[in-house]
């Protein structure tokens, strides 16, 4: 039955054209899609929910928030361990794109733009197709043993 429920909510769940064109999927959770942002200069991870029209986190139905911070939660530890960063940011703004999305940007002393947000600095770098890929692999590897 559950498996049916999600592919509903699948269903009528739609990434918006901006998301779709400027991330990567990676992982899907039970109630949410965790892309990578195809910008090389920091290892930057999105999470969006898969409810229809959500827009607010604060708004969401409590189990499903409750699902949504964990997986934040456990794609941000993930994140830390691959890239071994010094710090994780996560912000949820929706001020250019409407639909619910969480940020998670690893983030280091030195990085471009350090320390200031990665949000409207300079121009985006875009991974080369193979390192892409790579950390791909390796964000849902580490997520499928922690999932299973």
């Amino acid at each position: 039955m559950v498996n049916l429920f999600k592919d509903m909510i699948l269903s009528e769940f739609s990434l918006h054209s901006r998301l779709s064109a400027d991330t990567k999927p990676i992982f899907s959770f039970e109630k949410s899609e965790l892309f990578l942002v195809n910008d090389a200069r920091w290892p930057w991870l999105i999470v969006v929910p898969t409810i229809p029209d959500s827009v607010e986190w604060h708004e969401l139905e409590e189990k499903s928030g409750q699902l949504i911070d964990q997986d934040v939660s456990l794609a941000a530890k993930v994140l830390k361990q691959i890239t071994n960063c010094e710090k994780i940011n996560i912000a949820s703004l929706g001020n250019m794109v409407r639909q619910l999305h969480i940020h998670i940007v690893a983030r280091d002393t030195g990085d471009p733009n350090w320390p200031n947000p990665v949000w409207g600095f300079g121009e985006k770098i875009a991974y080369k197709d193979e390192d892409a890929q790579d950390l791909i692999e390796k964000i849902s590897l580490k997520l499928e043993e922690t999932t299973a």
